[in-house]
Protein backbone atom coordinates (compact mmCIF):
# COMPACT_ATOMS: atom_id res chain seq x y z
CA UNK A 1 0.00 0.00 0.00
CA UNK A 2 1.71 3.72 -0.62
CA UNK A 3 1.88 6.29 1.82
CA UNK A 4 -0.46 8.60 -0.15
CA UNK A 5 -3.38 6.20 0.46
CA UNK A 6 -2.00 5.43 3.85
CA UNK A 7 -2.55 9.10 4.26
CA UNK A 8 -6.00 8.85 2.99
CA UNK A 9 -6.93 5.88 5.54
CA UNK A 10 -5.67 7.89 8.25
CA UNK A 11 -7.90 10.88 7.19
CA UNK A 12 -10.77 8.33 6.91
CA UNK A 13 -10.42 7.32 10.85
CA UNK A 14 -9.98 10.67 11.65
CA UNK A 15 -13.60 11.48 9.98
CA UNK A 16 -14.93 8.16 11.36
CA UNK A 17 -13.55 9.96 15.19
CA UNK A 18 -15.29 13.40 14.67
CA UNK A 19 -18.53 11.73 13.45
CA UNK A 20 -18.55 9.40 16.93
CA UNK A 21 -18.09 12.96 18.85
CA UNK A 22 -20.65 14.28 16.75
CA UNK A 23 -23.25 11.29 17.63
CA UNK A 24 -22.15 11.45 21.17
CA UNK A 25 -23.26 15.28 21.13
CA UNK A 26 -26.43 14.28 19.93
CA UNK A 27 -27.04 11.98 22.34
CA UNK A 28 -26.75 14.79 24.81
CA UNK A 29 -28.63 17.23 22.92
CA UNK A 30 -31.89 14.83 22.56
CA UNK A 31 -31.49 13.40 25.64
CA UNK A 32 -30.76 9.91 25.39
CA UNK A 33 -27.88 7.38 25.84
CA UNK A 34 -26.88 4.31 24.13
CA UNK A 35 -25.31 1.87 26.49
CA UNK A 36 -24.82 -1.72 25.84
CA UNK A 37 -26.48 -1.30 22.15
CA UNK A 38 -29.72 -0.02 23.78
CA UNK A 39 -31.36 3.50 23.52
CA UNK A 40 -32.44 4.93 26.68
CA UNK A 41 -34.42 8.15 26.85
CA UNK A 42 -34.43 10.30 29.98
CA UNK A 43 -38.41 10.67 31.58
CA UNK A 44 -38.40 14.34 30.30
CA UNK A 45 -37.55 13.35 26.34
CA UNK A 46 -40.37 10.83 26.80
CA UNK A 47 -42.52 12.75 28.21
CA UNK A 48 -42.66 14.83 25.32
CA UNK A 49 -42.17 12.18 22.17
CA UNK A 50 -45.82 11.07 23.73
CA UNK A 51 -47.38 14.59 23.45
CA UNK A 52 -45.80 14.63 19.89
CA UNK A 53 -46.87 10.84 18.24
CA UNK A 54 -49.49 11.03 16.46
CA UNK A 55 -52.91 8.62 16.21
CA UNK A 56 -53.24 6.05 13.45
CA UNK A 57 -56.44 6.75 12.38
CA UNK A 58 -55.06 10.53 11.66
CA UNK A 59 -51.97 9.38 10.20
CA UNK A 60 -53.93 7.33 8.08
CA UNK A 61 -56.18 10.08 6.81
CA UNK A 62 -53.38 12.43 6.16
CA UNK A 63 -51.88 10.17 4.06
CA UNK A 64 -52.76 10.23 0.29
CA UNK A 65 -54.85 7.65 -1.36
CA UNK A 66 -52.29 6.67 -3.81
CA UNK A 67 -49.59 6.35 -1.10
CA UNK A 68 -52.24 4.09 0.70
CA UNK A 69 -52.60 2.21 -2.63
CA UNK A 70 -48.89 1.43 -3.15
CA UNK A 71 -48.05 0.35 0.67
CA UNK A 72 -48.50 -3.52 -0.40
CA UNK A 73 -46.73 -3.26 -3.39
CA UNK A 74 -43.57 -1.97 -0.99
CA UNK A 75 -44.68 -4.81 1.92
CA UNK A 76 -44.13 -7.15 -1.02
CA UNK A 77 -40.77 -6.34 -1.39
CA UNK A 78 -39.97 -7.97 2.36
CA UNK A 79 -40.35 -11.21 0.43
CA UNK A 80 -37.05 -11.11 -1.71
CA UNK A 81 -35.66 -8.92 0.70
CA UNK A 82 -36.07 -12.17 3.14
CA UNK A 83 -34.64 -14.74 1.03
CA UNK A 84 -31.45 -12.80 0.01
CA UNK A 85 -31.37 -12.31 3.91
CA UNK A 86 -31.08 -15.86 4.20
CA UNK A 87 -29.41 -17.14 1.12
CA UNK A 88 -26.53 -14.93 1.94
CA UNK A 89 -26.25 -15.72 5.22
CA UNK A 90 -26.25 -19.48 4.54
CA UNK A 91 -23.62 -18.86 1.67
CA UNK A 92 -21.08 -17.43 4.11
CA UNK A 93 -21.33 -19.50 6.88
CA UNK A 94 -20.52 -22.31 4.30
CA UNK A 95 -17.93 -20.75 2.21
CA UNK A 96 -15.94 -18.24 3.63
CA UNK A 97 -14.62 -20.57 5.99
CA UNK A 98 -13.22 -22.23 2.89
CA UNK A 99 -11.78 -19.16 1.42
CA UNK A 100 -10.23 -18.09 4.58
CA UNK A 101 -12.01 -14.84 4.09
CA UNK A 102 -13.76 -13.52 8.08
CA UNK A 103 -17.44 -13.69 8.54
CA UNK A 104 -19.71 -10.27 8.07
CA UNK A 105 -21.37 -9.60 11.69
CA UNK A 106 -24.78 -9.43 10.24
CA UNK A 107 -25.72 -7.37 13.55
CA UNK A 108 -23.43 -4.74 12.59
CA UNK A 109 -25.76 -3.81 9.76
CA UNK A 110 -29.39 -4.96 11.14
CA UNK A 111 -30.02 -2.08 13.31
CA UNK A 112 -33.41 -1.71 14.71
CA UNK A 113 -33.77 1.09 17.66
CA UNK A 114 -36.41 3.18 16.25
CA UNK A 115 -39.14 1.27 17.71
CA UNK A 116 -38.05 2.97 20.67
CA UNK A 117 -39.14 6.84 19.76
CA UNK A 118 -42.26 7.35 21.62
CA UNK A 119 -43.26 10.14 19.35
CA UNK A 120 -43.93 7.54 16.55
CA UNK A 121 -47.42 5.23 16.46
CA UNK A 122 -47.55 1.80 15.36
CA UNK A 123 -47.20 2.11 11.90
CA UNK A 124 -44.92 4.31 11.96
CA UNK A 125 -42.59 2.37 13.76
CA UNK A 126 -43.39 -0.76 11.54
CA UNK A 127 -42.30 1.25 8.63
CA UNK A 128 -39.14 2.72 10.02
CA UNK A 129 -38.27 -0.75 10.84
CA UNK A 130 -39.00 -2.13 7.69
CA UNK A 131 -36.74 0.39 5.92
CA UNK A 132 -33.89 -0.31 8.57
CA UNK A 133 -34.27 -3.95 7.78
CA UNK A 134 -34.12 -4.11 4.35
CA UNK A 135 -31.84 -1.01 3.66
CA UNK A 136 -29.52 -3.18 6.84
CA UNK A 137 -29.90 -6.15 4.81
CA UNK A 138 -28.71 -4.56 1.82
CA UNK A 139 -25.76 -3.51 3.51
CA UNK A 140 -24.92 -6.54 4.51
CA UNK A 141 -24.70 -8.34 1.46
CA UNK A 142 -22.72 -5.32 0.03
CA UNK A 143 -19.71 -6.30 2.12
CA UNK A 144 -20.37 -10.08 2.03
CA UNK A 145 -20.34 -9.51 -1.91
CA UNK A 146 -17.16 -7.17 -1.41
CA UNK A 147 -15.57 -9.41 0.51
CA UNK A 148 -16.04 -12.13 -1.97
CA UNK A 149 -15.32 -9.95 -4.79
CA UNK A 150 -11.80 -9.16 -2.94
CA UNK A 151 -11.13 -12.92 -2.96
CA UNK A 152 -12.09 -14.22 -6.55
CA UNK A 153 -11.53 -10.64 -8.71
CA UNK A 154 -9.97 -8.01 -6.92
CA UNK A 155 -9.15 -5.29 -9.76
CA UNK A 156 -10.53 -2.16 -10.27
CA UNK A 157 -12.83 -0.65 -12.97
CA UNK A 158 -11.67 1.33 -15.59
CA UNK A 159 -15.14 2.96 -16.17
CA UNK A 160 -16.27 5.69 -13.30
CA UNK A 161 -18.06 3.86 -10.86
CA UNK A 162 -20.86 5.88 -8.94
CA UNK A 163 -20.19 4.55 -5.39
CA UNK A 164 -17.25 2.13 -3.75
CA UNK A 165 -17.69 -0.79 -1.50
CA UNK A 166 -15.49 -1.27 1.73
CA UNK A 167 -12.94 -3.60 -0.22
CA UNK A 168 -12.46 -1.47 -3.09
CA UNK A 169 -9.45 0.44 -1.96
CA UNK A 170 -7.22 -2.90 -1.65
CA UNK A 171 -7.52 -4.17 -5.40
CA UNK A 172 -4.96 -3.72 -8.13
CA UNK A 173 -5.41 -1.08 -10.63
CA UNK A 174 -6.79 -1.81 -13.84
CA UNK A 175 -4.51 -2.92 -16.21
CA UNK A 176 -1.76 -3.69 -13.66
CA UNK A 177 -0.98 -7.40 -15.17
CA UNK A 178 2.27 -7.53 -13.19
CA UNK A 179 1.14 -6.85 -10.02
CA UNK A 180 -2.02 -8.79 -9.79
CA UNK A 181 0.28 -11.82 -11.07
CA UNK A 182 2.40 -11.68 -8.64
CA UNK A 183 0.24 -9.99 -5.42
CA UNK A 184 -2.79 -12.01 -6.01
CA UNK A 185 -2.83 -14.70 -3.28
CA UNK A 186 -1.47 -11.53 -0.70
CA UNK A 187 -4.52 -9.68 -1.96
CA UNK A 188 -7.16 -12.18 -1.89
CA UNK A 189 -5.85 -12.68 1.94
CA UNK A 190 -4.97 -9.38 3.15
CA UNK A 191 -8.01 -8.82 5.59
CA UNK A 192 -6.24 -8.06 8.30
CA UNK A 193 -7.73 -4.29 9.00
CA UNK A 194 -11.17 -5.81 9.16
CA UNK A 195 -10.00 -7.32 12.73
CA UNK A 196 -7.97 -3.90 13.60
CA UNK A 197 -11.70 -1.96 12.85
CA UNK A 198 -13.25 -4.65 15.39
CA UNK A 199 -10.90 -3.52 17.97
CA UNK A 200 -11.43 -0.40 17.56
CA UNK A 201 -15.36 -0.14 17.60
CA UNK A 202 -15.20 -2.62 20.66
CA UNK A 203 -12.78 0.01 22.36
CA UNK A 204 -15.14 1.85 25.20
CA UNK A 205 -15.28 5.91 23.31
CA UNK A 206 -13.42 8.22 25.52
CA UNK A 207 -15.59 11.27 26.80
Amino acid sequence: MNDKLDSLLLKIQELEKEMMQELRRKETEFLYEVRQKKVRFSDEARTRHRRLSKRIHRFLLESSFLVLLTAPIIWFCLVPIALLDLIVTIYQALCFPIYGIPKVRRSDYLLLDRHRLAYLNFLEKLNCEYCAYGNGVLAYVTEVAARTEQYWCPIKHALRMKSMHSRYRFFFDYGDAEHYRQQIEQVRRSFENISQEAVRVAEPPSK
